[in-house]
C-alpha cells in the first residue's frame, strides 16, 4: 500500500502528510485496480489507516476484512510500524496473529524477546468447493540495515565512509537474520496448524527477499535428508508449500504451451537499475496438479506493474512501489 495513511496524520516524519488531492488519488488507484481485476482475496502491507481501508473495501464489495495489530502512534499524529491486513469476498471464519515458539527461537540462537517485525496475520477463509483455507499475510523484515551511523561532524571523510561500510555490513546481516528467522518460525507454526486443522494453506505477502538466494529457500523445503523414503513420499507433500509461479509454469508445460519453457517471473520491485521478485504467493498441495487429491490449479499468474514501468502521473502518482501479484485458481475437472 506504500504508506496508506489518511491525512492529516503523518507517516514517520511530521512533514510526510498527504494532501487531500494526493489522498483521493491513492484511494482511487486502489479502487481502479479492484474494479479491473476483481480479486476474491487480497493481502495488504503498509496499512496505517485501518478503518479507512476497511470502509473503502466495503464499498468495493469486500465485506470481510481483518487485521491483528495496530500501527504505533508517536507525537499524537505521527505514525510508524504499519500493519498487514486481509480482505475477502468470502466469509472469514477465524482470525489470529501467529505466535512463534519461543523455545525453538532460543534454541536456534535468537533472543528471548524475539518478535516478528510485523505481526503475521492468519485468516481462515471459507472458499468455494475446497472449504476452509488458512490464509497467511506477511511483510517480512526489509533489507534496510538494522543499525545506523551515529551522526557526527568530527569524522574525517574516510572515517565516515568506513563507519557507513561497517554499519551496512553488520546492520544488513542483522536484517537478514531477522527476515530468515521470521520465515523459519512462521513455517513451523504453519506446519503445526496444518497438523491440527488439516486446512489447505496459502501464504502471501512482501517477502523482501528473493526465494532462491538461500535466506528464505526453506519455505519451499520438499525433501528430508534422513527420514524414511516411503514415509516422506506418503506424508511430506501435505506439509510443504509451492511457489504459485512454479505451479503455473508446470501447468503450462503439461499443457504443452509453446511459450512455457521461456516463461520468467516479472519483477515486483525496482531499485535503481536493478529489479527483483520480492512478492510471492505460496500454496499447499491442494493447488498442485501433480498431487492426486488437489482441488485447484494455478491457471493464471499476473503481476500488475504498469505503475512501475510505464507510469502516468495523473493515474499513478500515489500508487505503490511494488508490483501487485495475482493468481487465478481454477477448479480441476
Amino acid at each position: 500500500m506504500f504508506n496508506y495513511l489518511e491525512p492529516p496524520n503523518a507517516f514517520y516524519e511530521f512533514e510526510r502528510i498527504y494532501s487531500a488531492e494526493q489522498w483521493a488519488k491513492k484511494q482511487r488507484w486502489i479502487v481502479d485496480y479492484l474494479t479491473e481485476y476483481q480479486p476474491d482475496v487480497i493481502g495488504f502491507q503498509e496499512v496505517f489507516s485501518v478503518e479507512s481501508l476497511k470502509t473503502l473495501l466495503h464499498k468495493a464489495g469486500y465485506h470481510y476484512f481483518a487485521v491483528v495489530d495496530e500501527p504505533q502512534v508517536i507525537d499524537e499524529f505521527i505514525y510508524k510500524r504499519p500493519v498487514v491486513a486481509i480482505a475477502a469476498r468470502f466469509a472469514i471464519n477465524e482470525i489470529a496473529a501467529v505466535e512463534h515458539d519461543n523455545d525453538v527461537a532460543q534454541t536456534i540462537g535468537l533472543s528471548a524477546d524475539f518478535t516478528f517485525s510485523r505481526k503475521v496475520l492468519r485468516a481462515t477463509i471459507a472458499m468455494p468447493h475446497i472449504g476452509d483455507v488458512d490464509c497467511y499475510v506477511v511483510h517480512f523484515k526489509s533489507k534496510r540495515p538494522m543499525l545506523e551511523v551515529e551522526q557526527t561532524s568530527q569524522l574525517a571523510p574516510e572515517q565516515n565512509i568506513i563507519a557507513h561500510l561497517k554499519t551496512d555490513i553488520a546492520g544488513g546481516w542483522g536484517s537478514t537474520i531477522q527476515r530468515g528467522s521470521e520465515a523459519t518460525l512462521l513455517m513451523l507454526e504453519m506446519i503445526k496448524r496444518r497438523e491440527t486443522s488439516q486446512n489447505p494453506m496459502l501464504l502471501m505477502g512482501d517477502f523482501n527477499n528473493n526465494l532462491t538466494d538461500g535466506v528464505l529457500s526453506h519455505l519451499l523445503t520438499d525433501s528430508l535428508r534422513f527420514a524414511p523414503a516411503f514415509d516422506s513420499k506418503t506424508y511430506l507433500a501435505k506439509y510443504c508449500l509451492n511457489d504459485a509461479w512454479q505451479l503455473f509454469v508446470k501447468l503450462q508445460t503439461s499443457m504443452q504451451e509453446p511459450t512455457a519453457q521461456n516463461l520468467i517471473p516479472t519483477p515486483t520491485h525496482y531499485f535503481g537499475a536493478s529489479s527483483s521478485v520480492l512478492d510471492y504467493i505460496l500454496l499447499s498441495c491442494e493447488f498442485d496438479t501433480e498431487y492426486d487429491d488437489s482441488f485447484y490449479e494455478v491457471s493464471d499468474y499476473h503481476t500488475y506493474d504498469r505503475h512501475l514501468i510505464n507510469p502516468e502521473f495523473e493515474r499513478d502518482d500515489q500508487s505503490t512501489d511494488h508490483g501487485v501479484v495475482m493468481i487465478t485458481l481454477t477448479l480441476r475437472c
